[in-house]
């Protein structure tokens, strides 16, 4: 079957993201956007996961619980779990990597916490968008430890990516499957990195707003539209 996706989009959660990205908001976006999974993937948390999915049931969309890890070396990964508990205990093992610092909402941006029903619950106090102490060669084991996957965000952006952060991708890193920026030639890419050859390409919208999700158009061809089998697909080659 045809499963069409969008892995990588914002809460309100992420400082970056508008208010009005809450996880009914969005679950509402997608279903109207024709979309048959999604994940939120806020910056080094998924507590605003367990809302999501709980929105996803009652619209029918799967939503994978998700995050945007900032590696030691600012690079952007996503880590996407085949269950929430263990996506939670990820959390809370990134939040001890994280600096001890203060969110500054009139600088940085809100981040909100919302329980299901588009409960708020709370505002997060420490900053979620610091680099945290985990290295990009840890990642891809750290996914399958908590029985996830992890996938290189945009990886031919110009910031906070693998490529321009590095200026080359290394096998030993063990990814399976990478994200490019929408729209990206992936013939030019591996003409230009022919490193990145063999592996597996997703293109996600990032969306930090609303309008920002996108209509259906890329998919997965999967036995079933789960959590489960889009981790197993992501995470060989």
């Amino acid at each position: 079957m045809k499963c069409y996706y969008d892995f990588h989009i914002h809460s309100c959660l992420s400082p970056c993201a508008d208010d009005d990205m809450t996880p009914e908001n969005i679950v509402g976006m997608a279903y109207l956007a024709g979309l048959d999974a999604i994940a939120v993937c806020d910056h080094n948390t998924c507590e605003n996961c367990a809302a999501a999915i709980s929105a996803g049931q009652k619209r029918g969309i799967c939503v994978l619980p998700g995050m945007e890890l900032m590696t030691s070396e600012e690079i952007h990964v996503l880590f996407l779990f085949s269950k929430l508990d263990g996506a939670l205990e990820f959390s809370d093992y990134v939040y001890s990597k994280l600096p001890k610092l203060e969110n500054k909402p009139d600088i940085f941006g809100n981040q909100l916490v919302y329980g299901d029903g588009d409960v708020l619950l709370r505002s997060e106090p420490r900053l979620l968008s610091a680099a945290t102490e985990i290295g990009i060669y840890e990642t891809a084991r750290l996914a399958k430890f908590y029985n996830g996957v992890a996938v290189p965000a945009h990886i031919n952006r110009g910031a906070f990516s693998i490529l321009s952060n590095l200026g080359m991708y290394d096998t030993d890193m063990g990814f399976k499957s990478i994200e490019i920026s929408r729209g990206t030639s992936v013939e030019k890419l591996i003409c230009e990195h022919p490193e990145l050859d063999g592996l597996r390409f997703i293109q996600n919208s990032d969306a930090h707003s609303l309008n920002n999700v996108p209509d259906a158009e890329l998919y997965l061809n999967l036995n079933s539209c789960t959590p489960s089998e889009i981790t197993a697909l992501l995470s060989v080659e």
